[in-house]
């Protein structure tokens, strides 16, 4: 099978164990850079450059696309999957779990419990929406964002006004959500793949810091999950419709909290910390997508179905097939 990794960084640690990992199962792999892509629109069908070559002899795509360059990516990403390509993950998941505003929007619409999250755009809301996040403190994120980046906390309701004062300012798009005292500093992150657990773990933030990210400093320790945190951890994974994804889970008094639904988990830390082969189980299910896809023929939709992407395909191929304008 020929695998394409995307990634604009060929050294890191999650894209050097995917392309190791797959070739050890026996499959050619490169790693291409998102930016060496040229999607071409037309009437008949969409098609794809890479580096003036076409785009026609990949069996399966995985996007590690970070969140600098979420839109080119995802343009890309898109037109792989409107091409009938396997991508672990599509487009459409990928937007959706990116959106902070929009996952949360999802997840509650599916009755996953998550921080109380307001969005608001105007000084004037910022007492009723502290209000209603039972803040301060309250936690203050930028609606694009990862790993941490462009997630804030304010103490008091000065601090709060001030820090959003000064980020719409630079017009950003932000949301206020709960701080969960209880869980200081701490949260769990599950890795899913394939609609299955392959590897969890507690983190915990360095001292000074309420981020857990492990890249910032945090600890992490292995555990073995409740069978309601991984359903919890499953069904949040569903609603974006990712094959693959890290979900980092809030325990507070009230029950689990899904903090976020990340479609690029790294895999360094949880690996080491965890001893779980988590590349390998991402390139296992690579494989059984892939194959169920190709039964299905080149254009066929994936074992999930997404409304929007079917939409995308459905049009296409009328194009294609001269049934369409």
């Amino acid at each position: 099978m020929k695998i394409v990794v995307l990634s604009r960084m060929p050294k890191s640690y999650s894209t050097r164990r995917l392309v190791k990992t797959a070739r050890r199962r026996g499959h050619e792999v490169m790693v291409a850079d998102p930016l060496d892509f040229v999607p071409v629109m037309s009437r008949h069908a969409p098609t794809l450059y890479h580096r003036n070559r076409p785009v026609d002899d990949v069996d399966l795509v995985i996007p590690r696309i970070g969140a600098s360059m979420t839109n080119y990516g995802l343009a890309v990403v898109r037109q792989l999957d409107m091409m009938g390509i396997a991508v672990l993950n599509n487009a459409v998941a990928i937007a959706r779990s990116r959106d902070k505003l929009r996952a949360m929007q999802l997840l509650t619409l599916k009755d996953i419990d998550v921080p109380v999250t307001v969005c608001a755009r105007h000084p004037d809301e910022l007492d009723i929406a502290l209000e209603l996040v039972g803040g301060p403190p309250v936690i203050v994120k930028l609606i694009q964002g990862t790993q941490g980046v462009g997630v804030m906390i304010a103490e008091t309701k000065e601090a709060a006004r001030a820090l959003l004062q000064t980020l719409w300012g630079m017009d950003q798009e932000l949301i206020l959500q709960q701080y969960i005292a209880e869980s200081k500093g701490k949260d769990l992150r599950v890795i899913v793949v394939g609609g299955k657990v392959v590897a969890a773990m507690r983190r915990t933030a360095s001292k000074g810091e309420f981020r857990a990210n492990l890249h910032r400093g945090g600890k992490g320790r292995k555990i073995r999950l409740s069978a309601e945190l991984e359903r919890i951890a499953i069904e949040a994974t569903k609603v974006m419709a990712l094959e693959v994804a890290g979900v980092d889970i809030l325990e507070s008094k009230d029950g689990p909290k899904v903090l976020e639904v990340n479609s690029s988990p790294g895999l360094e830390g949880i690996e080491k910390v965890t001893k779980a082969d988590v590349a390998d189980a991402i390139i296992a299910h690579a494989e059984i997508y892939a194959r169920k896809r190709r039964g299905r023929g080149r254009g066929a939709f994936p074992g999930k179905k997404d409304k929007v992407v079917a939409t995308e395909r459905r049009d296409t191929d009328r194009r294609s097939n001269g049934r369409g304008g």
